[in-house]
């Protein structure tokens, strides 16, 4: 029973999407509304649950004192900063809540955003060193990627835009047009319809009780 529920809440769920997807409106009504406004309110469980689970496992190297244990505690401590005074209601104090001058916003706007903008612009530079040692002119195929590359990363720096303008006026939106517009879209697009292919392979796998890695069994 513990794995047949599972499996059949699964196949049903995803034959109701199916059928919102493939038949008239007119004739499943707003199931597709009731199935979105379930998603979100199990994907509000799953992220409270999340919550919880994180507080656990920092939680007990904290108890014990172990290595590190400091970092742990940081870590609760800002889960509680963020967390505690955004659920409480603005009237008890303009403090609480989300809005703009509440602690949630104080800390988002001081401390969260700087840490993001800190990580992708760390991530910036990981990724033009990954590119410098990955792109090496090997064969032709290469060549191209390694010239491509080139031009998109000065394309999208001023310093590079400005040497594009200086060669010819129209250069950059040259390559705006038939490098990110033309190259670059069509390899998105092939990459978007095998991640689709994927998704509905793994969406049916998930339905037929084939996979059943969301259960904890492999």
């Amino acid at each position: 029973m513990k794995t047949k529920l599972p499996i059949a809440i699964a196949f049903l769920s995803g034959l109701a999407m199916v059928a919102v997807f493939i038949l008239n409106p007119e004739k499943v009504g707003d199931m597709e509304g009731e199935l979105l406004q379930w998603t979100t309110v199990i994907g509000g469980f799953t992220l409270l649950l999340g919550v919880v689970s994180i507080v656990r496992v920092n939680w007990r190297p904290v108890v014990r004192r172990e290595t590190g244990w400091l970092n742990n505690a940081a870590l609760i401590l800002s889960v509680a900063v963020m967390a505690i005074p955004s659920v409480l209601p603005v009237s008890w104090s303009p403090l609480f809540g989300t809005d703009a001058g509440s602690i949630y916003d104080w800390f988002f706007i001081n401390l969260s955003a700087p840490m993001m903008a800190t990580m992708f612009a760390m991530l910036a530079f990981y990724v033009a060193s990954a590119a410098f040692r990955a792109f090496r002119a090997r064969n032709a195929e290469a060549t191209l990627l390694l010239v491509t590359a080139t031009i998109v990363m000065l394309w999208r720096v001023p310093v590079g835009e400005g040497l594009f303008v200086a060669i010819h006026p129209k250069l950059p939106n040259l390559i705006n047009t038939y490098v990110m517009g033309g190259v670059n879209v069509a390899v998105q697009r092939g990459i978007i319809i095998g991640a689709a292919l994927g998704a509905a392979a793994t969406s049916l796998r998930i339905m037929l009780g084939i996979e059943r890695t969301y259960m904890g069994k492999t």
